[in-house]
């Protein structure tokens, strides 16, 4: 694969994430064709798609080391809220610890380890929505399949791909690991397996909608990744995938419905 095609499909991948985040974006429809007219009736299964080549892209840079003990956050107003609830706390924010989050879904339960250093402010936000049963009750909208993009996405109790909290906030690591050469926070990277990562509509509109990695997928470093799945959750995440995309598609609603029945910290 060059370079120019690898790129193609890290755009591709992009845009799907950018597709069902928070905010008023509009999801990005799939692209169609039009079969040509035939006397036929046979029809051929499409060839399988070829694996990405991962070692064509970089990996996540380092997480930038805390200066300071604590921080202030900032969230503001971003109407409507799909649910309401209080927007977090903004001062004393720690940049230190971890937060473990059980995720209970109607397809089993996905465990998750929010790390505040890479992203205080986005584990506030997560951890304030959990405490006030945001997430219950709200499906996992939807499921990628396609190779070099392997996510499930959730956090939107509305189901529709654009419902958010009532406030957005700003990017975190890795995008701010670049700030002495932002145009290197374009180039695509590996996102791992078992990463835990925020949803947008585009630079610092990040909301309630998170994806959940179950295979090494690629996109450029503007999505703040804030945690890990446990060993469970990504079994769990694998049986998911693995029941495939409504209609037999690489991008659409789960198969298999998954609903986050609670989430609890």
């Amino acid at each position: 694969m060059n370079r120019t095609s690898a790129l193609t499909i890290a755009i591709s991948a992009t845009a799907l994430i950018l597709a069902g985040c928070s905010g008023s974006a509009e999801p990005a429809a799939a692209p169609t064709t039009t079969p040509p007219s035939s006397t036929t009736t046979t029809t051929e299964a499409p060839a399988p798609r070829p694996a990405l080549d991962l070692s064509r892209f970089g990996a996540l840079p380092p997480v930038p080391q805390p200066t300071t003990d604590t921080v202030s956050c900032s969230y503001p107003e971003e109407s409507p809220a799909v649910k309401e609830v209080d927007a977090p706390t903004t001062d004393n924010v720690d940049v230190y610890g971890n937060v473990e989050v059980t995720l209970s879904t109607t397809a089993g339960p996905i465990g998750i380890t929010l790390d505040r250093t890479p992203a205080p402010c986005t584990v506030n936000s997560v951890v304030s929505l959990v405490q006030q049963g945001y997430f219950d009750g709200s499906p996992c909208h939807r499921l990628t399949t396609s190779p070099g993009l392997e996510v499930l996405q959730c956090g939107d109790p509305s189901g529709s791909g654009r419902g958010g909290p009532g406030y957005t906030f700003a990017n975190e690591y890795p995008t701010t690991a670049y700030t002495d050469d932002p145009a290197q926070a374009q180039n695509p990277v590996v996102y791992p397996r078992g990463t835990l990562a925020m949803a947008n509509a585009g630079p610092d509109t990040n909301g309630s909608q998170f994806f959940l990695v179950y295979a090494d997928s690629v996109l450029p470093p503007q999505y703040t990744v804030f945690g890990t799945i446990s060993d469970a959750g990504l079994q769990t995440l694998d049986a998911i995938a693995a029941g495939g995309v409504t209609g037999g598609s690489e991008d659409g609603a789960p198969a298999t419905p998954v609903i986050v029945e609670s989430a609890t910290v």
